[in-house]
């Protein structure tokens, strides 16, 4: 065992101890995996009992209720709301893989139900929520694995792209916005330790990606003076210049393009 590893290790036991759980199971286990539940006369009051249960935390009692509905009532309009609101107990109990995959059936099947983009928007957040956390013990984010970010990216275009009157275009856009620089910053980090070799070719192709894929987002700075450095380091002084003229270009104004402007010289 590493000494990173044993501290990581003491530093968890350390929390249990703090938060008063006597073991792992603890944490995990559901104290209402078997509820007891008395069923309504009819649909809507049954939905009303599992919405009362979600919104207590009672997730096993609000699926038992939501299940009740969608396979007694399966014609009514309350079993497509019950498919859903199964689709959100999943959602709230973080269990986001089934989330999305009850919100993207439920999409399949209902394709003009008024509620569309609601279960479209949500099976794309649920990636998002889906994408690990900084929490103390782990690594931070830009040196994890970013499959569920980049799966966010492209669920959240998607929906973007396709439900541009949902009242939920506002929240993917601000998703949207924090996984693009969630993979910018990963980049700038993998650029980081190829340099870090010497592996220039390498750390130019990473800030090119930032500088492609995602403008605007803050670095734009950062990527040109970097690759400036970069190109210099290879002894191509014409690409370097290249580099320092975009950002003269792009916002003249700005202090960087200013620093630019004077590492090029009055030639430009």
């Amino acid at each position: 065992m590493t000494i990173q590893t044993a501290v990581r290790v003491s530093s968890l036991i350390a929390a249990l101890s703090l938060c008063g759980c006597q073991t792992l199971k603890g944490i995990f286990t559901s104290t209402a995996d078997n509820p007891n539940v008395t069923y309504g006369e009819d649909a809507e009051s049954n939905i009303a009992k599992g919405n009362d249960a979600l919104d207590s935390k009672n997730y096993a009692e609000a699926q038992k209720y939501f299940d009740y509905v969608k396979s007694k009532y399966p014609y009514l309009e309350a079993a497509k709301v019950a498919e859903l609101r199964l689709a959100d107990t999943d959602f709230e109990r973080d269990r986001f893989g089934e989330a999305r995959d009850r919100y993207l059936t439920f999409v399949k099947i209902h394709p003009t139900h008024p509620r569309l983009d609601y279960a479209a928007f949500r099976a794309a957040l649920a990636y998002y929520k889906d994408i690990p956390s900084d929490f103390f013990l782990l690594p931070p984010s830009e040196e994890k694995e970013q499959v569920n970010v980049r799966n966010t990216l492209t669920a959240m275009k998607d929906f973007i792209r396709t439900y541009p009157d949902s009242t939920h275009q506002a929240e993917a856009k601000t998703v949207l916005d924090d996984v693009k620089k969630r993979l910018a910053e990963h980049e700038w980090y993998v650029a980081g330790f190829y340099a870090k070799r010497d592996k220039w070719p390498a750390v130019i192709n990473r800030l090119n990606i930032i500088a492609r894929d995602f403008p605007d987002i803050g670095l734009d700075d950062k990527v040109q003076f970097a690759l400036y450095d970069a190109y210099m380091e290879l002894k191509d002084e014409a690409k370097a210049k290249d580099a320092l003229r975009v950002l003269v270009r792009k916002n003249p104004e700005s202090d960087g393009a200013k620093k630019a402007a004077r590492m090029l010289g009055p030639q430009g």
